[in-house]
């Protein structure tokens, strides 16, 4: 008995050795690794005092600092940032859904500034920015070699300002101006008409308004066209949308889902994953639903776009969407600066990355360009070029005296819609096409 609890203990005891010789490389090593990163972290302290106290010119010491820490965010993807405590005071603006400025949403790309979307209504929509546009200019200077923030500083100034851009865009030949006032941009986060029976519902952001403007916005339509039953469907508009708060994106995508997840995230830590799921309530009722998406729709629109797609619930038309498929947190720092960390990745229902893919719609659909150095008399005359003569253009030609006057009324209020919806088509190609997709659903729904 005494030889066996020998043998187990002499057991024991080894097994305790092998587990020390086993550990102690693994010790060693993030020794090393600790040793190197205090071996860097003095490094930088070096080069820091080499600036303060030898650079040719006086430097601030704070900005020298936010400068060193911006660098190592922005390192690390194209939305990691250092956030001073005056862009982190904007930023709270933003989300609230005003601010100043020009009113696009910018990345970087390959050292260009690239235009995510022109925010509608504002000064760089209306004139004629779009999304995929690069900037190389501002008043002259180029932007080659700045940082994002760098850039964004040089397009910022005071309210009625003028700022003059230069534009490099696909399809034309030579890089153009344009000159834009700046303003105080007043985000309407919903916008909602309804275009014959279909409801149109334009989502532009997604900051605090946007799931409380598009409630209020669906229940103002549906009850100005006379109630559910007069309605044959939505068109959830999301192009040039650059995103925003994902907790708004879930309750965007919930509005139209009765179950079902609408997205999950996972970080590096696969433990905080988080998953995010519809509640029963659908504020369409189950009526026909069209997305629109193009290259200038990011981040919370393709979440919602992603989640619609997946479930069935929605027919996605229009062009490809960015492909921001990264999650940002926004981390308080003190001296009320902060910092915007990408924490995780968000996969749509069926478990899809949209990470530089994006989403791709159900029916692909161009807007057609318009050429920027034409005017509206010049548009004008070119759609007055397309539209053919008629029976009734000829002189002398016989009248119709076989209808009765309701008839001939009738004929002319069908020609209007129609001509409303070829206007359209000349004005939103892509929209157009939504609508046209709903009528069909609509016509099909009354054969069954």
């Amino acid at each position: 008995m005494k030889k066996a609890l020998i043998a187990a203990c002499v057991g024991i005891i080894s097994g305790a050795v092998v587990t020390t010789q086993v550990a102690a490389p693994l010790l060693a090593q993030e020794a090393a690794r600790t040793t190197n990163v205090y071996q860097q972290l003095d490094l930088f302290g070096d080069i820091f005092e080499r600036i303060r106290s030898q650079y040719v010119e006086e430097v601030d010491e704070t900005e020298l600092i936010e400068a060193a820490i911006d660098g190592m965010l922005t390192s690390l993807d194209p939305h990691s940032s250092y956030l001073s405590p005056e862009d982190a005071a904007d930023m709270r603006v933003q989300t609230r859904g005003e601010f100043g400025g020009l009113g696009i949403e910018v990345t970087q790309e390959e050292g260009f500034v690239k235009v995510v979307s022109p925010i509608d209504g504002t000064p760089a929509d209306e004139a004629g920015v779009e999304a995929g546009d690069f900037i190389t200019h501002v008043d002259g200077e180029s932007l080659l070699g700045l940082t994002l923030d760098e850039a964004v500083d040089l397009m910022r100034g005071p309210v009625g300002s003028e700022i003059v851009i230069t534009i490099a865009r696909e399809g034309v030949d030579e890089p153009f101006d344009v000159s834009i006032i700046r303003d105080t941009i007043k985000l309407t986060a919903v916008r909602t008409r309804t275009e014959g029976k279909t409801v149109v519902l334009r989502v532009t952001t997604f900051n605090d308004q946007t799931y409380p403007n598009l409630e209020e916005g669906i229940a103002k339509q549906v009850e100005e066209a006379g109630g559910i039953d007069a309605v044959n469907g939505f068109v959830l508009d999301l192009r040039n949308n650059p995103g925003g708060l994902l907790t708004q994106a879930i309750k965007v995508s919930d509005a139209f889902l009765e179950s079902g997840e609408i997205v999950s995230t996972r970080g590096r830590n696969p433990a905080d994953g988080d998953r995010y799921n519809a509640q029963s309530g659908d504020l369409a009722t189950g009526k026909p639903l069209v997305v629109l998406i193009n290259g200038g729709s990011a981040s919370a629109s393709e979440i919602v776009a992603g989640a619609l797609q997946d479930h069935r619930r929605a027919i996605v038309v229009g062009t490809r969407s960015f492909g921001k498929g990264s999650v940002q947190t926004v981390m308080p720092l003190r001296g009320d600066g902060a910092m915007r960390l990408t924490t995780a990745r968000y996969y749509t229902p069926s478990g899809r990355s949209i990470q530089a893919l994006g989403i791709s719609p159900d029916i692909v659909v161009e807007q057609p360009r318009r050429d920027p150095g034409a005017t509206a008399e010049e548009e004008e005359e070119t759609s007055a070029a397309r539209r053919a003569r008629s029976e009734a253009d000829l002189r002398g030609a016989l009248s119709n005296d076989s209808l009765t006057e309701d008839e001939i009324r009738q004929i002319e209020d069908d020609r209007a819609k129609a001509e409303a919806s070829a206007k359209l088509r000349e004005d939103d190609y892509q929209l157009a096409y939504a609508i046209d997709i709903l009528k069909g659903l609509t016509a099909l729904g009354d054969k069954d």
